[in-house]
């Protein structure tokens, strides 16, 4: 059935009716009325960064984002979630999104005072986590996702991808993501069989951690923050992945065009670049939509779970995620580690499976 995001939906959950929706609900309902809880964290400026003006890349509307909110809850009540807790904004998105529909769940908006800064994902991502959400949905891009998983470190996250250069988070059916939340969210499956444990980077100075990043830190040999965005090369002579692959756009690229290193393996790849030569091998890979860019590769180094890899210069700043973020002081030691433990994902085509195994919406 074709849903007109015109016309309000409403769902109903008949009691003893054990088929579909109402067969996740009814086993959930045996166990005490669970308040079966996911957090939404919808990031209203990912997609409208200055990769718009120095490459090609395309504006995410927030009426998308909205009409994306709106099909994830549909997921989530079909999947028999009770409650929902979000993040406000600056748009209402999530508010909007509940306009045209009438969910039987609880839909909670955060009490947080907002500062339009990435630090209000963390906090709201810290205040779910504490208030026990099962899972957390991300709508934004890779630096949405890295603040999430800075305040919610142990919680499950299922990133939907609405930003720039994503690596981290996923384009797909936000009908079918949010279903796929609320299945984890009944917690029918161990995480080991839902998730993928996925490798970030710990980024240290002076033997501290500072930071994290869930892709990428590129060294910037600079000290001007400017829009944040790296789009230059030749200023970035080192850069760390914990995940690369050559089908993917950003700085990522450049190592994917070497090796393919997926999310869940204990390994990770460090670079110490150059301009390009005939004396070394060059790369040629697409850092921005519609942007490529060629560097010369002068070494190459496998990262594993735990080991120290020195950055080389200071003064500089780290770029986490494609942000200039960290600034690494003259004389101060910046390092970066591969972190095997870094993050839940929710593993949207795994779900679906065990769902499907499960005869959850067979009756």
């Amino acid at each position: 059935m074709w849903l007109d995001e015109s016309i309000p939906v409403r769902f109903s959950l008949p009691a003893g009716h054990e088929t579909g929706i109402d067969c996740v609900s009814s086993a959930i309902s045996q166990e005490g009325d669970v308040l079966l809880t996911v957090g939404i964290i919808a990031n209203p400026v990912s997609g409208k960064d200055i990769r718009r003006l120095v490459a090609y890349g395309s504006v995410f509307d927030n009426q998308e984002k909205v009409r994306i909110i709106r099909r994830i809850l549909t997921g989530l009540v079909a999947a028999g979630v009770t409650r929902v807790m979000y993040m406000p904004d600056s748009q209402c998105m999530v508010s909007r999104a509940l306009e045209n529909i009438e969910a039987p769940m609880e839909v909670e908006e955060m009490d947080m005072h907002m500062e339009n800064t990435q630090d209000d994902s963390i906090h709201a991502a810290r205040k779910m986590e504490a208030a026990g959400v099962s899972a957390i949905v991300v709508l934004g891009g890779d630096g949405t996702s890295r603040a999430v998983r800075k305040g919610a470190p142990n919680t499950p996250l299922l990133p939907v991808s609405t930003g720039t250069n994503n690596v981290f988070p996923a384009m797909m059916e936000a009908t079918v993501a949010g279903l796929a939340a609320g299945i984890v969210a009944t917690g029918r499956f161990p995480l080991e069989r839902t998730c993928c444990r996925a490798s970030i980077l710990d980024v240290y100075i002076d033997g501290e951690a500072v930071d994290i990043a869930l892709v990428d830190v590129a060294v910037y040999d600079g000290m001007f923050t400017g829009s944040r965005a790296v789009w230059d090369m030749d200023m970035v002579p080192q850069v760390f992945f914990s995940r690369c692959r050559a089908d993917v756009i950003g700085m990522s690229a450049v190592g994917g065009q070497l090796e393919r290193i997926l999310p869940e393996e204990p390994r990770g790849l460090a670079l110490d670049l150059c301009p390009p030569s005939t004396d070394v091998p060059v790369v040629t890979a697409a850092i921005a939509p519609g942007r490529f860019a060629s560097v010369g590769i002068m070494r190459r180094v496998e990262m594993l779970p735990g080991q120290d890899c020195p950055v080389t210069i200071s003064p500089c700043l780290l770029a986490v995620d494609g942000e200039r973020e960290v600034e690494v002081g003259e004389g101060r030691r910046a390092s970066v580690r591969l972190n095997p433990d870094g993050v839940w994902v929710i593993d949207v085509p795994k779900v679906m499976e065990l769902a499907r195994s499960a005869g959850f919406f067979v009756s």
